[in-house]
């Protein structure tokens, strides 16, 4: 059941899908303050699990952490960071009561579960303004799934990629001309290697500017791009949420009409790749539809995938914030440097980067019905108003991927189109996938990746990755392989690494074939991994799941952190500590199982339900089917286009008559239909 809370004139942020009749009187879990600011405040009891919150730096359980929902472009990263790219206000708690609430508000929000008081879940907010959702399950059987399904409900139905992006994609800031890619291309070839695509990061760009290519770096982007399709080579270039601010750029000189601006009309100016840039509003309508247009200029040269960057927005520096910095920094050359002055002065260069201060500085362009509460002008002619940035800053990513996804409805409508960002908020799990940021070559990102891949699933985010390997780092070659024996199961598998970091492609490591038969064995449960996507996606159920959610019952399964269910029948329990020959794994069923070396099974046990202590080589991938489950593996391919579903091998200990429904379509169709497209296949 789906009960809705509505509190003073909320901003129309369009997370949900589904209108749902205000409910009257008290919210049924936890209290409402009546201070100037919002507050819910909630009594944990001692058994309480609090799940949620899609994207955070911390374990699945969440109790004893300060949240803040703020996208920020966040490279440094620990167990202390409270906000990162996505806003994703839904949580999870399962325990004596179990229910989900959702905070539908578009600005900074606080999560402080049991942080400042252990027993003490509080939510704040600037504004009382907001619509809060609450949700319970019907029944008692598998509540936390009843409640992510009714959420999912509420929200909508996420974004399906087509099915080449599920292959093994390549990236590197850093990759700055036709040679680079040439020439991992062939590496990857030499190696027999699979691949699908290859990232184009923003030194493809000419100057930095968007929807251009540097004619010097790819002479006739078009007639290559074409012929790396013919291979099945993919490009997928980068688009920043900055337009360049210079005379003659025609995205720049059309999209004036279209940028954010400060309350004196002008456009607001900050600093990114190009310098001086300027931001789309990207809640105009309007501005959507112009920007989105724009990716018609590479999909034209045969372009079929895009990754949406820096669209927290991210921004290096306001011209106002300079001009503030520049003074204090004067200031102090006449100043005796103590311990106070001196950590004063160093703070000054940081303190013009993702300034806070700066999002105060600029508007957004809105219907005064959408901007209820949030409205800080009078409505001009035609009915809009201004509402500031801040206020609404968590919109501003979600809405730039919805830019591009509507225009691909309209440029492409009976072809998927893939596209993922770095920013997102509860909705956009509609228009594209995400992927985790700038993470970090440390061992415990590969955990980390786990647990994010957990709370994005539960919030409605299906594809998504982490870079494998970390993108800044100097990853090791024993990191690498164990990052991907985790990776090869996440519907985006991808590597990627910053221009001034080791070169991590996997042949450039020794002993190439441990690497390759990893990705054999992702090549071969593709028909696995996008059938349970695609079925996952359309019965608005969930891909990755903790295992209390199919285990509720199970005290000691409620309390593993490091292992996963995904789809049907698998369990992934990957290896994330530097040395360890293998691991614990609890099985909460009787499960087989596998171990995967040398682009093959040479391991296939049943074993019982219980702990067990598992062997696991580097070079091998071990993962776990459940008993009377099977799963289709097909023979390991080059590229998408090339595996054969028509002898798949059912693996698993099953009795003869087993089936499993495998979805399998052209990859490409915007006819998604589980009745048309499910074969059913038997052992």
């Amino acid at each position: 059941m789906i009960q809705k809370y509505n509190f003073g004139k909320p901003f129309k942020t369009e997370s949900t899908v589904v209108d749902v009749e205000n409910s009257h009187g008290k919210i049924p879990f936890g209290k409402i303050s009546s201070g100037k600011t919002f507050e819910w405040n909630y009594k944990l009891k001692d058994s309480d699990i609090v799940y949620g919150l899609g994207e955070t730096m911390r374990g699945m359980n969440l109790r004893g952490g300060l949240f803040t929902s703020w996208c920020l472009d966040q490279p440094h990263q620990n167990e202390c960071t409270p906000s990162l790219y996505g806003a994703h206000n839904f949580v999870i708690i399962f325990g004596k009561e179990t229910f989900g609430i959702f905070f539908d508000y578009p600005g900074e929000i606080t999560f402080d579960i049991g942080f400042t008081e252990c027993d003490y879940f509080k939510v704040t907010a600037e504004k009382k303004s907001l619509n809060i959702y609450v949700i319970t399950p019907d029944s008692d059987k598998l509540q936390l799934q009843q409640i992510v399904h009714s959420f999912r409900e509420l929200t909508g139905a996420n974004y399906i990629p087509p099915k080449w992006a599920f292959g093994f994609n390549q990236s590197r800031w850093g990759y700055k001309c036709k040679k680079d890619i040439d020439d991992v291309i062939k590496n990857y070839k030499k190696h027999n290697f699979p691949l699908d695509s290859i990232c184009l990061d923003i030194d493809y760009m000419e100057d930095y500017k968007d929807f251009t290519v540097d004619q010097k770096k790819f002479p006739d982007f078009s007639k290559y791009n074409k012929s790396l399709l013919k291979n099945g080579i993919r490009l997928v270039p980068i688009i920043d949420a900055g337009v360049k601010k210079l005379d003659g750029y025609s995205v720049y000189e059309k999209g004036l009409p279209f940028f954010c601006k400060e309350k004196n009309g002008k456009p607001f100016i900050a600093g990114v790749w190009p310098g001086d840039s300027c931001f789309v509003d990207f809640l105009n309508p309007e501005g959507r539809n112009f920007f989105g247009s724009q990716y018609k200029t590479l999909t034209d040269q045969g372009i079929e995938g895009f990754w949406n960057d820096m669209n927290e927005p991210a921004t290096f520096y306001s011209k106002q914030g300079l001009e503030k910095a520049f003074k204090a920094l004067d200031e102090a050359k006449h100043k005796n440097l103590d311990i106070n002055g001196f950590f004063e002065f160093t703070a000054i260069p940081d303190s013009v980067c993702n300034s806070k201060e700066d999002t105060d500085l600029f508007f957004h362009k809105v219907s005064k019905a959408d901007a209820g509460d949030f409205a800080e002008t009078k409505p001009d002619k035609d009915g809009n108003v201004l509402v500031r940035h801040r206020n609404v800053h968590n919109l501003f990513g979600c809405n730039m991927t919805r830019s591009a996804y509507e225009n691909f409805l309209k440029t492409h409508p009976d072809k998927r189109i893939l596209m993922y960002s770095r920013s997102s908020f509860i909705g956009s799990h509609r228009y594209g996938g995400i992927w985790t940021g700038d993470n970090h070559s440390y061992w415990s990102n590969i955990l980390l990746s786990l647990h994010m891949m957990a709370g994005l699933n539960m919030t409605g985010f299906l594809y998504t990755g982490s870079d494998i390997g970390g993108f800044l780092g100097n990853p090791s070659r024993d990191l690498m392989l164990r990052w991907l024996s985790f990776a090869v199961f996440t519907p985006l598998c991808r590597n990627h690494s910053a221009k001034d970091k080791r070169f991590q492609e996997f042949y450039r490591f020794e002993n190439v074939q441990d690497f390759k038969s990893m990705m054999d064995l992702r090549y071969s449960l593709i028909p696995y991994l996008y059938s349970e996507f695609v079925k996952a996606s359309v019965k608005k159920e969930m891909y990755f799941r903790p295992l209390s959610f199919d285990y509720e019952t199970d005290k000691r399964a409620c309390n593993i952190e490091d292992q996963i269910m995904l789809g049907d029948a698998l369990m992934v329990a990957p290896v994330y500590v530097q040395n360890a020959s293998g691991r614990y794994v609890y099985l909460p069923e009787n499960m087989v199982m596998i171990e995967w070396n040398g682009s093959k099974i040479v391991n296939e046990k049943l074993m019982t339900k219980g702990d067990h202590y598992i062997n696991v080589p580097l070079n091998s991938v071990i993962f776990f089917i459940k008993e009377n489950h099977i799963v289709p593996f097909a023979k390991p391919a080059l590229n998408t286009k090339d595996i054969k579903t028509d002898k798949l091998k059912l693996v698993g200990i099953a009795p003869k008559g087993t089936s499993y429904e495998l979805y399998e379509d052209d990859g490409f169709t915007t006819d998604i239909s589980l009745s048309k497209n499910i074969r059913i296949i038997k052992k």
